[in-house]
């Protein structure tokens, strides 16, 4: 469990700083001043300041921030009139530097993600979406569909990888599918109609998919952003089900959780050698940061999305809402946040003991 915790703070630390790093460096770009770089939250475990930036290391793994001069409403609002910005403030800078500073953060966690991906796309082998064995009493069969086949697109969503496959059959809901699939070179169409099955509770379209094979020079690149985009449908199809019910606040998982989906992998994968354990977690980062971005750009209250709203208001009005009303707002989202986080993390430590 120590070294699976170890992995943890490794992966959640390079995430961070890309995040957070995004903002840094956007900012710097446009000239706004950044007052803190820190990774974590609560005391700080340490900290030095070069220029007008303090960096700090703090105790709990839950986070990070970079904090401009200007950037809190609230305190904008109290010290308006015994503190004036100069012009590297946030709130003096283009309203189009500070989308760009916002959208920055969320932007290169997908950086990383398909930088990752490079490295595990050009170093292990890719899952084909090959049908490659059928279930008794298979509506996939009675589809017309066979051992062989390759799965081209679904609902006229291509299909690059068996686990995009995977993923749609999990989140189906009972919905008949409109599959084309290749077959001797030939392209066909059929309509697959998921069975329900009472002992698992969900519906299965009763075919296995995977074929293994290697990506090999400059396929690497477009098959690495496949690897980015099967992620991002993952975590938003994820969300979807959430908001509509089929999901609940009990399947959200935080650091708790994240640990010991890490500790798992980390004693499934570890026989098969280190090289084989660094591509798995490497891929698990590539979840995790692309997982980072979507939410972060979720329009919510304190998060970089929520930010992006008022911002593209102020495009709009031409002029900026006044800062108290959007500090109390952020204020209000930061608190829901930390219940949020609160309440998963009972529901982490739960399943963790169980």
């Amino acid at each position: 469990m120590i070294v699976s915790i170890l992995i943890f703070l490794v992966i959640f630390g390079i995430l961070v700083i890309s995040h957070e790093g995004g903002h840094f460096l956007i900012a710097k770009a446009n000239g706004i001043r950044v007052a803190e770089f820190t990774v974590g939250m609560g005391p700080a475990l340490f900290k030095t300041k070069k220029g007008d930036t303090e960096y700090s290391v703090r105790l709990l793994p839950f986070g990070g921030a970079c904090i401009f001069d200007g950037m809190d409403g609230l305190e904008e609002a109290k010290e308006e009139e015994t503190e004036e910005y100069d012009e590297h403030a946030y709130k003096n800078a283009k309203v189009w530097s500070r989308i760009a500073t916002v959208f920055a953060g969320p932007l290169f966690n997908f950086i990383l993600a398909y930088l990752l991906a490079v490295i595990v796309t050009a170093f292990s082998s890719w899952t084909f979406p090959v049908i490659s064995g059928m279930t008794e009493d298979s509506a996939a069969a009675e589809a017309g569909l066979m051992t062989g086949d390759t799965i081209v697109s679904i609902n006229g969503e291509k299909i690059y990888m068996g686990q995009e496959v995977t993923l749609i059959s999990q989140l189906n809901a009972g919905e008949a599918l409109e599959i084309v699939y290749e077959r001797d070179g030939q392209q066909y169409t059929t309509i697959v109609t998921p069975k329900y099955d009472e002992e698992a509770q969900r519906y299965y379209m009763g075919l296995y998919v995977g074929e293994y094979g290697d990506i090999k020079g400059i396929d690497i690149i477009p098959y690495s952003w496949h690897t980015v985009t099967y992620y991002f449908k993952m975590t938003w199809k994820s969300l979807a089900m959430l908001v509509t019910g089929h999901f609940t606040i009990n399947d959200l998982s935080g650091p708790v959780g994240i640990v010991k989906v890490v500790d798992d992998t980390y004693e499934a994968v570890k026989p098969y050698g280190l090289p084989s354990l660094v591509l798995t977690m490497l891929d698990l980062a590539i979840l995790l940061s692309v997982n980072l971005g979507v939410m972060n750009l979720l329009p919510l209250p304190a998060l970089d999305g929520g930010k992006l709203i008022f911002l593209f208001i102020e495009v709009l009005r031409g002029k900026p809402v006044p800062p108290e009303k959007e500090g109390y707002v952020h204020l209000a989202g930061m608190i829901a946040l930390m219940i949020l986080m609160v309440v998963v993390l009972f529901n982490d430590i739960g399943r963790f003991l169980h």
